[in-house]
């Protein structure tokens, strides 16, 4: 398993649309178990493929305690139905260092998918699980979640982090 480089905003193929994967194959497993030590490592609770540079539609998710890991493993992620209460978490984004904002979302979603073995699942997902699920689907549609601040917020993130890139593009080894 390896570590994978995480892209970060502005980089243009964060804004891509994910493809859909034809089979959960050992090299799909690969690349699941490779965005899980990379999402452990950064850390954080949820990373998409396209992330890390692959534009295909795949999620893992951890939200349990650090000593109790309980991977989850998306592929090909639909929502079927989105709560009409809507719950507002402080959100992050490894795409985004550094930066958090409150971000209101449906409080429940049911979605389906393939798991790590390529089987169909469903899950109805609530609280902090439901945000982060919508949060890396929106990830596989080239959405960020500083899309849902208002525009002078967001283009201040963008600056920012535009000139945290170029500072770190400088250094010489």
């Amino acid at each position: 398993m390896a570590i994978r480089k995480i892209l970060t905003e502005p980089d243009p193929f964060l804004r891509q649309k994910s493809h859909e994967v034809y089979g959960v194959d050992d090299e799909t497993r690969k690349l699941m178990d490779d965005m899980l030590d990379t999402m452990y490592a950064a850390p954080g609770i949820g990373l998409a493929a396209i992330q890390v540079g692959i534009p295909k539609r795949i999620i893992v998710i951890d939200t349990s305690k650090e000593e109790e890991k309980k991977p989850l493993y998306f592929v090909n992620p639909k929502i079927i139905i989105k709560s009409k209460n809507n719950a507002t978490y402080e959100e992050g984004c490894l795409s985004v260092p550094g930066q958090f904002a409150e971000i209101e979302r449906p409080d429940k979603c049911h979605i389906n998918y393939l798991d790590y073995n390529g089987n169909s699942q469903e899950l109805k997902a609530v609280g902090l699980l439901a945000t982060c699920i919508q949060h890396e689907i929106d990830h596989l549609e080239g959405i960020l979640f500083i899309d849902y601040l208002s525009k002078l917020k967001k283009n201040f993130i963008v600056k920012k982090l535009s000139k945290q890139k170029k500072i770190l593009e400088r250094i010489v080894v």
